[in-house]
């Protein structure tokens, strides 16, 4: 079964409402396709200059958190309500900076993942280990410790609007990247977990990232191998050269 390559970027705590404005623009020019899905996950505040400046053209807009009730007494929070009501499609869930800096847990991640599921929302949920667990040889277990637990209790036919992205924490805006048969590795053994857990239906509908370091330089390597469905982007998705990563084909 043919999954749509998606190239997915992360601005993280970057570009202000205005500036926002600006580099959409210049990316409706660079990253216009038809053969690959885009989509700019962007700092709340910025949402809403975000879908205007990408209205009518190839870029969908995401969020890059927000929390799992509904609505009541959670200052500085978002709920899914509000992301949607703004008009985001999907949601950035379980980041490594999320689960390090915000004591994020696979258990928040999976209340997440299923309050945004319940909304129409599309989670991108991530997963990745540290350095010292791919040394000690334990990077699949703690992959499907995170995704299993991030997966409970999602249907079999939501589990194929989730998007999970393998993104080695050693990996994440260091420079250093997996090599793309470390990356498809992973990726497969994700794979093969949803297959475990949901039958060949769901495991070959459910797109798997990679992310870490993703540049033009690399993405047309990382995107050939088979179980890895596109990128999430960190730094090289805040240039209108992440137009160079959608034409990867090119």
């Amino acid at each position: 079964m043919a999954r749509k390559i998606l190239a997915a970027g992360n601005w993280k705590m970057n570009e202000t409402p205005s500036e926002t404005k600006a580099l959409i623009a210049e990316m409706v020019k660079t990253c216009a396709s038809d053969t690959v899905d885009v989509l700019l996950c962007v700092p709340a505040i910025d949402i809403p200059a975000a879908v205007e400046a990408a209205k009518g053209s190839n870029i969908q807009i995401g969020a890059e958190n927000m929390y799992f009730e509904e609505s009541g007494a959670f200052t500085g929070e978002i709920s899914p309500a509000m992301l949607v009501d703004a008009g985001v499609k999907y949601v950035i869930i379980g980041h490594s900076e999320r689960r390090q800096y915000f004591a994020e847990t696979d258990q928040t991640v999976n209340k997440k993942v299923l309050k945004a599921l319940e909304h129409g929302l599309v989670p991108v949920m991530c997963c990745g280990e540290t350095l010292e667990q791919r040394e000690q040889g334990v990077t699949m277990d703690w992959i499907r410790q995170q995704v299993k637990i991030g997966l409970n209790g999602v249907t079999p036919e939501d589990a194929k609007k989730v998007i999970i992205a393998y993104e080695p924490i050693w990996a994440i805006g260091t420079g250093k990247t997996a090599t793309s048969d470390q990356a498809e590795e992973v990726c497969k053994g994700i794979r093969d977990l949803l297959r475990e857990l949901y039958g060949d239906d769901v495991a070959e509908t459910t797109r798997v990232l990679y992310g870490g370091s993703v540049k033009p330089a690399n993405a047309a390597e990382l995107f050939a191998k088979e179980d890895i469905d596109g990128g999430l982007v960190g730094g090289a998705s805040l240039k209108a050269s992440f137009g160079d990563i959608v034409n990867y084909a090119k």
